[in-house]
């Protein structure tokens, strides 16, 4: 334990320590899939590929509503390129450059080097697919590259697939805020999970043997499961 000149317990050093550079929207590009600096001429396809949900249900934990039209896929996607503190993409399917969803960083802070990823809007064509482990991968990864020391991801105590989501790519469960904000109407308990840059290098070794092309098969199967990685089978 660190203890400094009255014996108190204090946090280890970081005497190098300076603040950290705004992550720039740049392409990232990975094997499933890539990420796009998100731009209005995305919409038409994005609003096509959501469309394709027979219903809201993917959208029920989120803080929008599902667009009904071109217009308002449209408005969702320019408030997200105008919000000058988040960094949003397009998750584009590598196989033929199809924007398929969305995914940003968000609070992000440069002084202490933690940033969130969220936003995280998936369409159905990204069921049963590699494409949004890739991306995730992509951002964490990014993240890492920058200095950034801890990468969050929040979500609704509820949306238990969002925290599997999450903790099958190497998150580890922090604990929950009760009543941490309302949302549509209703209460929301937040769950916190987090990556932290010490734990970066056997996370990455995981995911990035997963995503591997060594991996799938040519119809796109996995051969071994991702937690396989993680355990070192």
């Amino acid at each position: 334990m660190n203890t400094n000149e009255y014996g108190q317990p204090v946090g280890f050093a970081l005497p190098d320590w300076q603040p950290l550079v705004f992550p720039a929207r740049i392409q990232l590009s990975g094997q499933h899939g890539h990420l796009a600096p998100l731009d209005i001429n995305h919409c038409e396809e994005l609003f096509k590929a959501f469309s394709l949900a027979t219903d809201d249900r993917d959208w029920t934990w989120l803080g929008a509503q599902k667009p009904a039209s071109l217009q308002d896929m449209m408005l969702w996607v320019e408030n997200k390129i105008n919000d000058a503190g988040l960094v949003p993409w397009a998750v584009l399917d590598a196989k033929n450059g199809t924007p398929v969803g969305v995914v940003c960083f968000s609070n992000i802070d440069t002084d202490n080097g933690i940033l969130e990823i969220g936003h995280v809007t998936w369409s159905p064509l990204m069921q049963r697919t590699a494409i949004g482990t890739d991306a995730i991968y992509l951002l964490l990864n990014y993240a890492f590259s920058l200095g950034y020391r801890r990468v969050a991801w929040r979500c609704d105590s509820l949306n238990l697939a969002s925290r599997q989501a999450a903790e099958r790519v190497g998150f580890t469960f922090e604990g929950r805020f009760r009543q941490a904000m309302t949302r549509k109407q209703r209460n929301r308990d937040t769950d916190w999970l987090s990556v932290i840059d010490s734990e970066w290098l056997a996370v990455s070794k995981a995911v990035s043997g997963w995503l591997s092309p060594e991996n799938f098969t040519e119809d796109g199967l996995q051969i071994r499961k991702l937690g396989e990685f993680f355990n070192g089978v």
